[in-house]
């Protein structure tokens, strides 16, 4: 009896200094979270196979409806293009400012094919802390599969095939969501359209080249909101650190 009490104490003991430790490291400021140093290789490692089984666990229980119907993936090249280019890159662009920026680095899926149901539910729910946004509070579901219909095409896609499909689009256009504002502001549950191909004249009319004092140079759309992640040949130069 007295050995099971020595053991169950001594757990007990164990377990409280532990937390006490976990606790006193999670408030000491001392763990780095800048986006520029990389996870513990066993931090990294645990939040990957908990992220992986997760979306794993959630999207085995949803039904992928026919992603050949016509339409899916021309409206789904114009919403990847307004709403996933700038991160998930397309056919042609090795990396942008802003995915080279985000830790985890987003997958450049203009090369990677990923499963159906696990695209849908990562798209309408988001993943914490990696940058990934929930697209369902903006959008509805039959918006997201068309998104998920254009993924399954696009890493077959070259650049000129890929600009055709998003010109061939209406561009930003999806209906659902929860976002308010008057007529004006193209939202509501009437959905929202941007006119317009996003891979128009009117866009690489748009494009600002500039120049880092480590001298690389990056080409992009002069307003951030429609950045398209597309070369151009012409455009305003400018020059910062």
């Amino acid at each position: 009896m007295n050995h099971t009490k020595v053991a169950v104490t001594t757990a007990v003991a164990v377990c409280l200094t532990a937390t006490a430790g976990a606790g006193l490291f999670a408030v000491s400021g001392l763990y780095n979270f800048a986006a520029d140093e990389p996870h513990f290789p066993w931090v990294s490692a645990t939040l990957e196979t908990m992220r992986e089984r997760s979306i794993e666990t959630r999207a085995a229980k949803l039904v992928v409806p026919d992603l050949s119907e016509p339409g899916r993936v021309v409206q789904g090249a114009g919403n990847y293009a307004a709403m996933c280019a700038s991160c998930h890159l397309a056919p042609g662009v090795e990396g942008s400012e802003l995915s080279r920026g985000l830790y985890p680095q987003p997958p450049n899926l203009s090369k990677q094919k990923v499963d159906s149901a696990q695209a849908f539910w990562v798209i309408k729910h988001g993943v914490k802390a990696s940058g990934m946004p929930a697209w369902g509070k903006s959008m509805d579901d039959e918006s997201i599969w068309s998104l998920v219909a254009f993924l399954q095409k696009l890493p077959q896609m070259d650049d000129p095939q890929y600009d055709q499909a998003v010109g061939s689009s209406g561009g930003h256009s999806h209906a659902g969501g929860h976002e308010t504002g008057g007529q004006n502001a193209g939202h509501g549950t009437e959905g929202h359209v941007m006119e317009g191909p996003m891979h128009s004249e009117e866009v690489q009319t748009a494009i600002q080249t500039h120049t880092h004092a480590n001298g690389k140079v990056h080409t992009h759309t002069a307003d951030p909101s429609t950045h398209q992640l597309r070369p151009a040949s012409a455009g305003a130069t400018a020059s910062h650190p």
